[in-house]
C-alpha cells in the first residue's frame, strides 16, 4: 500500500469543524493558541471545509494557521462540497477562492466531500474528480481523496470508477463499527481491498462517546486509564490501515487532553477492547439518536431550529431523565429566533443533507412530544 501520508508527523489531526466560540463568534485567539500547542507538540495535520462554520473555518485557517506558521510546519486538507457547484466550470473558481481564503498556494489533500450514491452522480456529471486530478498535475493539490457517508457497495463503486483516488476519510468509531446504518467496518474493509489508506472522522461521534450513559461511563472509569474521549480516539487509531484520526476540538482543554493521548500512541489492549464492547452494547440498547452535531442540517433551516442541540437534549433525557433537560430545551434551545421542534415546517432540506441519514422530521416530533407537553 502506497503511503500518501509521508508529510504527516503523527497519526492525529486537528479537525477545524467545531472551533471554540466567544459571544457566538469564532474565538480566533483561542484557536491560534490551540494551533500553536498542536504544532508545538509535534503534530501537523489540519482539516477544514468551506461549509464548516458557514465559511469561517477557512477564514480561521488563514488567520490562525497559515499566516502565523511556515508552510513546512503543517499539512492542510480541504474539500469540494456538492452545494457549491452546479457545473464543471464552477469548480476551478471555487477552488481558487478556497486557496485564497486559506492563504496557501496548494492543498496537501483535497477531498470529494461527503460522497454518497446521490451526489456521486453529480460529481461524475460535472467531472469533479477529473478536475481535481488535473489540479494535482498542476501542483495545486498533492493528493486527491474523498470523504464518505454511504454503504460499502457505493464506496466500492467509487474506488473502482476512480482508482486514482489516494485516500478515504471514513466515519469510524466503536459504536458505528458494526452499526448496520453506518457499516464502518465493511467500509474500512473496502478501503483495504482497494489499497487505500484511511483517515478517520467522528472518532467520538460528535461528542456522543464522551458523554456516556452512567453505567457505560462507569465501565471506562473502572479501567483507571484515560478519558472517555481517549478510548474512542485510540479505538479508531488502533486499526492497521488508519493513518490519521481527526478530532474537532472546541476548547483548549480538549486539545491538551487529546494531544497527551496521541503524543505517544498506544493501541487498545484486550481489557480495553472488552470494556469498549460492553459500552457499545449499553449505548445501542439506549436507542440514542446517532447525531454527530455536524450542523449541516441547520444551515438552511427556515425556522432556525437547533436540531443537533435538541437531539443531544433528547439523548440526555433518554439516558438520565430529569427536569434539567426540559429546562435546557425551553430556556436555552428555543426562542430568541430559534424555532421549537413543533414549529418544523417539514420541508425536508435537513434530511436531504444529513450525513447520518436521520429521519429528522419524525425525531423533532418526538422532541416536541417530550419537551413541549
Amino acid at each position: 500500500m502506497i503511503n500518501v501520508f509521508p508529510e504527516v508527523k503523527k497519526n492525529f489531526a486537528f479537525g477545524m469543524m467545531r472551533l471554540p466560540k466567544k459571544d457566538d463568534e469564532i474565538d480566533y485567539d483561542q484557536v491560534s493558541a490551540m494551533v500553536d500547542y498542536f504544532i508545538g507538540n509535534g503534530f501537523n495535520y489540519f482539516d477544514t471545509a468551506h461549509g464548516y462554520h458557514n465559511g469561517l473555518s477557512e477564514v480561521a485557517v488563514g488567520k490562525c494557521l497559515t499566516s502565523r506558521h511556515d508552510r513546512s510546519e503543517y499539512v492542510l486538507t480541504n474539500k469540494l462540497t456538492d452545494v457549491y457547484f452546479e457545473k464543471e466550470e464552477d469548480i476551478r473558481p471555487f477552488f481558487a477562492e478556497q486557496l485564497k481564503t486559506c492563504g496557501v498556494d496548494y492543498f496537501d489533500f483535497y477531498l470529494m466531500h461527503a460522497q454518497n450514491a446521490r451526489n456521486f452522480q453529480k460529481f461524475k456529471r460535472c467531472r469533479a474528480y477529473e478536475t481535481a486530478f488535473a489540479l494535482k498535475e498542476e501542483g495545486k493539490i498533492r493528493h486527491v481523496g474523498l470523504s464518505f457517508h454511504d454503504s460499502p457497495e457505493v464506496l466500492d463503486e467509487i474506488l473502482t470508477t476512480y482508482p486514482q483516488v489516494e485516500m478515504v476519510q471514513l466515519q469510524l468509531n466503536y459504536v458505528d463499527w458494526n452499526n448496520p446504518e453506518v457499516e464502518s467496518r465493511r467500509c474500512y474493509e473496502v478501503c483495504v481491498k482497494h489499497g487505500k489508506p484511511v483517515s478517520v472522522m467522528e472518532p467520538v461521534k460528535g461528542g456522543t462517546l464522551v458523554n456516556l450513559p452512567e453505567e457505560a461511563d462507569r465501565i471506562l472509569r473502572d479501567l483507571n486509564g484515560g478519558s472517555n474521549a481517549s478510548y474512542a480516539i485510540r479505538f479508531a487509531a488502533s486499526h492497521e490501515n488508519v493513518r490519521v484520526v481527526l478530532s474537532g476540538m472546541s476548547a483548549f482543554e480538549q486539545m491538551k487532553e487529546n494531544v497527551e493521548t496521541m503524543k505517544d500512541f498506544v493501541p487498545l489492549n484486550d481489557a480495553e477492547n472488552e470494556a469498549i464492547a460492553r459500552v457499545t452494547d449499553i449505548i445501542v440498547s439506549k436507542d440514542l439518536i446517532p447525531c454527530t452535531a455536524c450542523h449541516y442540517c441547520t444551515e438552511g433551516c427556515p425556522m432556525q431550529i437547533r436540531i443537533p442541540e435538541i437531539f443531544e437534549c433528547l439523548n440526555g433525557y433518554s439516558s438520565y431523565g430529569g427536569w434539567n433537560y426540559n429546562a435546557r430545551y425551553n430556556r436555552e434551545l428555543t426562542g430568541d429566533g430559534h424555532g421549537k421542534a413543533s414549529e418544523c415546517l417539514q420541508c425536508g432540506q435537513c434530511e436531504g443533507i444529513c450525513p447520518q441519514g436521520l429521519p429528522i422530521i419524525s425525531l423533532l416530533q418526538k422532541a416536541a412530544e417530550t419537551f413541549e407537553n
